[in-house]
C-alpha cells in the first residue's frame, strides 16, 4: 500500500499566541509545521520542540514580514527545510497570521506608525505570498488572518482596522486568480483573544475583558484553542470546497 506524503503547512509569526495555537493544532493533525518568528528564536525552538513532544516535525525559520528585500532568502531557506526535513519541493498550507497591532486614535496615529502596519499586515502578505506560490502544491490552501474590526469600529483601532479591510479584499481575489490551481484561499477574522496581543490588553485588563465578554453571544472572550481548532478544521479535507470566504470566529461578538 502506497504511503500517504505528509501535509505540510507554513506559518508566519508562529512562536507564541495565535501562530504558536494554529502550528500546534495544525500537528496534532499530522501535518508537518514550518514556523517562522520575528526576534524570539528561543520561544520558536520550544513551539519546534511541543511538536516534536507530540510526534510531528517542524523547523523554525527567521523571518521579518515587513522586510520584502528578505523574501527571496527566506524561499531558499523553505525551499532546503522542505528537502531536509521532508525530501520535498512544494508544501500545501501557508497560513499569513504575522503581525503586530498599534493602538491608537485616528487622530494620533503616525505615519511612521501607519506604514508599519501596511508593510507587516498588506504588502508583506501580498508579497510573501507570491514569493512562495511556485512551493505551494496545486490544491494547496492560504488562510490570511483578519480580524472583527473589520466588520465592528472600535476607537483606536482606524489603521489597523484599514490593513485588515485590504486583506479581506486580497483575499477574495487570490481566491479567484489560484482557482485555476485549485488553490483556495479564505480569511479567518479573530475576534477580541486572551494573548499577548496590543500588549495583552483583554487579557489583562478586567474592564476591557468583562465588557466584551458582555457583548458576545457565547459570553466569554475568546481563547487561542478557538482560533487554532478553527483554522484546523477548516483546513480539513471537509472543507475543501470553502473558497473566497470571511470566516469570523468571534462567539458572536456585536450581533
Amino acid at each position: 500500500m502506497m504511503q500517504t506524503q505528509t501535509k505540510i503547512a507554513l506559518v508566519t509569526g508562529a512562536s507564541r499566541g495565535l501562530g504558536k495555537n494554529i502550528a500546534l493544532a495544525l500537528a496534532r493533525m499530522g501535518i508537518g509545521i514550518i514556523l517562522t518568528y520575528h526576534n524570539n528564536e528561543e520561544s520558536a525552538k520550544s513551539v519546534v520542540s511541543s511538536i516534536e513532544e507530540i510526534g510531528g516535525k517542524a523547523f523554525a525559520l527567521q523571518l521579518d514580514t515587513s522586510n520584502i528585500k528578505a523574501f527571496d532568502g527566506f524561499v531558499e531557506q523553505v525551499k532546503q527545510v522542505l528537502q531536509n526535513k521532508w525530501q520535498t519541493e512544494h508544501f500545501d498550507f501557508l497560513i499569513n497570521n504575522a503581525g503586530i497591532g498599534i493602538y491608537a486614535s485616528f487622530a494620533d496615529t503616525t505615519e511612521e506608525d501607519f506604514d508599519r502596519l501596511m508593510n507587516i499586515h498588506v504588502k508583506g502578505v501580498f508579497f510573501l505570498t507570491q514569493k512562495l506560490l511556485p512551493l505551494l502544491n496545486d490544491g494547496g490552501r492560504i488562510v490570511n488572518i483578519s480580524s472583527g474590526l473589520a466588520r465592528f469600529s472600535l476607537p483606536g483601532y482606524a489603521a489597523y482596522a484599514t490593513m485588515k479591510g485590504a486583506v479581506e479584499v486580497l483575499t477574495r481575489y487570490l481566491a479567484k486568480e489560484l482557482g485555476q490551481r485549485q488553490i483556495a484561499v479564505n480569511v479567518v477574522a479573530p475576534g477580541a483573544i486572551e494573548t499577548d496581543f496590543a500588549d495583552g490588553a483583554v487579557r489583562d485588563n478586567p474592564e476591557i475583558n468583562n465588557f466584551i465578554a458582555s457583548q458576545t453571544a457565547l459570553g466569554r472572550v475568546g481563547l487561542p484553542d478557538d482560533i487554532g481548532g478553527a483554522i484546523a478544521a477548516l483546513l480539513s479535507e471537509g472543507n475543501r470546497w470553502v473558497n473566497g470566504q470571511r470566516i469570523e470566529v468571534s462567539g458572536g461578538m456585536f450581533l
